[in-house]
């Protein structure tokens, strides 16, 4: 199995193969069933799904929001549409995923998958 940095990349080369259409709601979904699925049949979490928590809390950071609006939406305000704020995604997760862990993560974190249901 591929592991989640290298789904999302592929999910960047082919997004309508993954996703039906190109759309960062779709994405978030397709992550959410990712996460929840892995959950389910008990894997562990891995060393990269633990580092992707830190990315709601980044790009709260990035953006500078406050409120609890989760990630897809945050960069769905900030683009044109939802095909825009997938492209703008993945440039964004590209950044994310060269940052240093140690800065990615800050003090308090909040869990993608606690973000899931917001």
């Amino acid at each position: 199995m591929l592991d989640l940095y290298d789904l999302i990349r592929n999910i960047q080369k082919r997004p309508a193969m993954y996703l039906g259409q190109p759309s960062i709601a779709h994405l978030r979904a397709f992550l959410a069933g990712y996460f929840l699925a892995r959950h389910q049949l008990g894997e562990p979490e891995t060393a990269q799904e633990k580092h992707f928590d830190n990315f709601q809390p980044w790009i709260q950071k990035k953006f500078k929001i406050t409120s609890s609006q989760s990630w897809d939406k945050i960069i769905l305000f900030f683009s044109q549409d939802e095909h825009q704020a997938l492209k703008q995604f993945f440039e964004l997760f590209d950044e994310f995923s060269r940052s240093d862990r140690k800065e990615a993560t800050p003090v308090i974190t909040q869990t993608f998958h606690s973000t899931i249901k917001g």
